[in-house]
This record gives structure tokens, sequence and C-alpha cells, in this order.
């Protein structure tokens, strides 16, 4: 069997029925296997853009999602992609096509090594330079992308070597001394916890992106409950706890609510589920007492005490660890810290003298959670956009939200709306992004075209780089600004018709309900640009 086809084949024997790619003359054998297989290849406008579908893909399956890309210039368009799915734990596969092998270090056309690369930002990568070992590089590349904390796994495979013919025979099982994941907290640490949580007045739990990787939702909300003890979460860790749950208190960090990042202040026992403790997630609970006992929960063990001192460290995956709670918790006496915590969220109001010329984003994004399915999906991009999204939608039943956290990447949520859709085809997905973030991904359309996807795009256009304009603001000077200002954006509609979409443009919120009952009931693609208040704020 050639290699190219044995490549082809253990995707197949992994289940992977969709890639996402962008072809090459590095790649071609590798594509020529694909032709005459089974699996769906999506072919994006830009590398970048395979891995965040891919990404989207995962998150929304809840599976390994593949990419692929060309030597050279190919693999570096990846890279951000890479790193996005890094920093968020989101397993990928990143099959690159490289050089032949003799050339390899003689800077020969589209030549970059990626391998040396992405070392800093994927949990493993491989060169390949025996095509035999193909069969177990694979198995070993999935088990390692989907084990312990997710991330992507990069195999780089010199097209000569894919042109050979080897015995092909898929591994049925891995052996990689020295990764083991752990996955049982251990029982005295969980014990000393317990303990703590015992005599505990003013116990918060913050749960972050590890608790929708591990699947731990449930079991949360079980916790939760059973021990009468309320949760915030990080950026990450929307969806985490449905927003209606009694015990739901809100996002801390830097575009937290104020309440939230208060709690953390006030609470004498922070339990810390699935965070790296990030400084934007969760400004780096500076506000926490230093008396406050520390508990950590992380199933990466590097994690654990990295950016705040713990008390008690418990490594493990956070749905097992939160099962072992539940088996011996008991009800906290909670009752005045929860009043306080209800007194605090409902005195907690954001003013904003709203321009009726304009839509108001936090009136949009309320009035869409009203109308979506319960277990839609909601891929926001980065910048303000994003942050009206992660405090106003509300992420309740089965409803999922995906965004770029750790490393900020904008252009992201189309892509990943498209990748989250071709997972789950049956489930309602909206894609939010601003008209600077909308621009990084415009090529996207055309994917979105020619995969005939019904997809609702949101566009938030105050022809600006709202976030940045504020950062400036804030700390250069008000009214210093430079470089922020969108002074030739194209008319976002007409590009729309130009691949097939409709769409409508909305200045007012009194259009919003009409314009989403359209857009949501369509079988096809859906824009819809909302003229935003260039002066409006982020923390809406």
């Amino acid at each position: 069997m050639k290699a190219s086809n044995a490549i082809v084949k253990c995707l197949e024997k992994e289940g992977i029925d969709i890639v996402f790619g962008y072809p090459g003359g590095a790649l071609v054998p590798i594509y020529e296997a694909l032709r005459t297989s089974n699996i769906k290849h999506v072919l994006v406008r830009h590398e970048q853009a395979a891995a965040h579908c891919a990404s989207g893909f995962a998150r929304s399956r809840g599976k390994t999602g593949v990419c692929m890309a060309t030597s050279g210039p190919g693999a570096t368009n990846l890279i951000t992609g890479i790193a996005t799915a890094y920093m968020d734990s989101i397993p990928l596969i990143v099959i690159t096509g490289q050089v032949s092998s003799r050339a390899i270090g003689k800077d020969v056309f589209q030549e970059a090594d990626v391998v040396g690369a992405t070392e800093p930002f994927t949990k493993h990568n491989y060169l390949v330079k025996d095509p035999e070992d193909i069969p177990r590089i694979f198995k070993e590349a999935f088990y390692i992308a989907s084990t312990g904390r997710p991330g992507p796994v990069l195999i780089d495979i010199p097209v000569d070597i894919q042109k050979e013919s080897i015995s092909f025979s898929y591994p049925g099982a891995v052996n990689i001394p020295g990764y083991n994941p752990t996955y049982v907290g251990h029982s005295g640490q969980v014990k000393r916890a317990l303990k703590k949580l015992k005599t505990s007045k003013r116990p918060l739990i913050c749960a972050g992106g590890g608790i929708l990787c591990s699947k731990a939702s449930k079991e949360l909300k079980t916790f939760s409950e059973k021990a009468k003890i309320p949760v915030v979460h990080t950026l990450m860790g929307i969806g985490s706890l449905p927003s209606d749950s009694k015990y739901y208190v809100g996002m801390v960090g830097s575009h937290g609510y104020s309440f939230s990042n208060r709690l953390v202040a006030e609470a004498d026992l922070l339990m810390i589920i699935g965070a790296r403790v990030g400084d934007r997630a969760t400004a780096g609970f500076k506000l926490a007492n230093e008396k406050t006992d520390i508990i950590h929960i992380d199933i990466d063990p590097a994690e654990v005490g990295k950016n705040i001192n713990t008390t008690i460290p418990v490594v493990g995956d956070a749905k097992n660890i939160l099962k072992q709670f539940i088996e011996k918790i008991e009800a906290l006496e909670t009752e005045e810290w929860v009043e306080r915590i209800k007194a605090l969220k409902n005195g907690s109001t954001v003013k904003y003298d709203h321009k009726k010329s304009f839509v108001n984003p936090k009136e949009a994004l309320k009035t869409l959670s009203h109308m979506v399915d319960d277990d839609a999906i909601f891929t926001a991009d980065v910048g303000q956009n994003q942050i009206w999204a992660a405090r106003n939608l509300e992420i309740i039943d089965n409803r999922k939200f995906f965004t770029s956290g750790g490393l900020g990447t904008m252009g992201y949520s189309l892509p990943a709306a498209i990748g989250a859709k071709l997972g789950t085809p049956d489930k309602t997905v909206v894609c939010i992004l601003g008209d600077g973030s909308f621009q990084m991904a415009l090529g996207e359309l055309a994917t979105l075209c020619e995969t005939g996807l019904n997809i609702m795009i949101l566009l938030f256009n105050n022809n600006r780089l709202g976030m940045v304009r504020e950062l400036q603001d804030t700390h250069i000077g008000k009214g210093k600004y430079f470089g922020v200002d969108f002074t030739a954006n194209p008319d976002f509609i007409k590009i729309a018709h130009a691949y097939d979409i409709k769409g409508i443009r909305v200045n007012t919120n009194e259009e919003l309900e009409t314009a989403f009952s359209t857009a949501l009931n369509s079988k096809d693609s859906y824009i819809i640009e909302c003229m935003v208040d260039p002066k409006i704020l982020t923390n809406l």
C-alpha cells in the first residue's frame, strides 16, 4: 500500500469523516488518496481557517478534528490556528506536507521547519522519516491529542515519504513510555479538600474550560446543588453551568462582572476546576484574599499552582474528581452567602445611554437568546463582540459557546462556525463577529457558500477596532486614538450577496426580532449587520 493511502486509511480507522484543508505540491499524493476515499474534504480559502474549522468541528462533535496544509507558507499559515487550539485545549491532528527528505535543511522552494516552529504550542509533533512508522505515528497522535489535557498534535510528512510503499497494519493499542495522564484524583487530596469545604462559610467554585473538555457539566451542576456552592466561571468556562441555575453567579476576569470579581475577594474558599488562572480570564485572581483557601483541580499538573498559590492541589479529570466529591459531600451552610450573592447581582446593573439610531448589542443578544433553540451553538470572535456575547447570551440547557479564549485570535468565529455546523448539522449555529474580525475571514464566505450550510451571521459594525480604541482611551488618554478607525469599510451585505448569501442591515432595536426570525427560519445562510454606536463600551 502506498504511504499516502495508508495515511487516509489511518484517518478512516480513527473514524474521521471530514478533514479541512488547502492543497499544495507537498500534499498531492495525500489528496489523490483522499479523492478515492469516503472522507469529505472541505476546501477553505486560507490555511488558518482550516485549523479553526477543525477546532469548531472538534468542539461540537466532541472528537478530534483534522486539518491539513502544504509545506512552507501553507504550514506556517496554520500556526495561528494551532496555537489557538493549544491555548484552549482543543484536540486536533494537523497534517502538513514537507519537501523531499533529501532536501530538508537546504532552503528549497516552500521549505519551512514547521516541526521546530510549532514545538512550543503542540502537545507533540512528528517528522516522518520512515514510511513504515506512519500507522504507529497516527495511532499515537490521535491518542495524545484526545487524552489527558486535549490539544493539537502535528504530523509533518515529506512528499517522497508519501509516495513510498509500505505493509499496512494499524496498531490496536498505544504504549508511550512517560505519557500516563492522571484521571482519578488522589484519595488523600480529595479527603483534605472535603475537610476544608465542610468548614467553609463562603465557598465559591470557579469553573474553567476543563469542565467542558471533560464533559463534566452535569457533574458540576449536581455537585454545586448538593453542596450548595455558588459558581463563577471563566470565559472558556461559559456553559459549564446553565445560566438559569440557582447557584450560577457569572463570569469573572478582566471583562467579567464586577460582582463576580468582588465575590472572589469575599470567598473564604475558592475551588478552581479546569482553569489555568490566566491573567485575562480570571484577572489572575488578584482580588483573592490572601487568607482564602485554594483548591485547584486540573488534569494538567503543570497548571496547578502555576499562577496562584494553592492550598490543596488535586490532579485528575474534572468529571471523575467531581464524582468523587459528589459521593462524599454533604450540604454546606451557605444560605447567608447565597443571599449575599443574590443581593450583589440584583444591585449590579450597567446603565447605557442608548442612541435610538443604533442597535444596542446587549438588546440584540438578549433578544437572540430568547429566540434560538435550546441546543444552539454560538461562535464568538475576539474584540468587543466577544465580550458582549459572553456577558449577554443566555447559555442554558444544551447550548454551547465557542470562542478563542487563551490566544484571542481574530477571524476565528466564521470558520469555527462552519466546522461546528458540519460536526452537528442538525443544530442551529450562530456566528458572532465584529467588522474587524469579519474582514480577517471574509474569504470563508466562499467556503460557507460551497458547503451549502445554513449559518446565521450576526455582525456588529461600529467602523473601528472598538476594544483597542477603548484601551487607548483608558491607558493613553481620552481621544488619543491611532490605527483603530476603519474609514473604508466595505458594504458587507453586498459582499454577502456576491457569494449568494442573503442578508439585511439593521439600524434600530425595533428591527431585531423580525430580522432574527427571518435568519433563523432561513434554509440558507443569512447575515444580519447591526450598526452599533462607535462610542459604546465593551463591558455592556
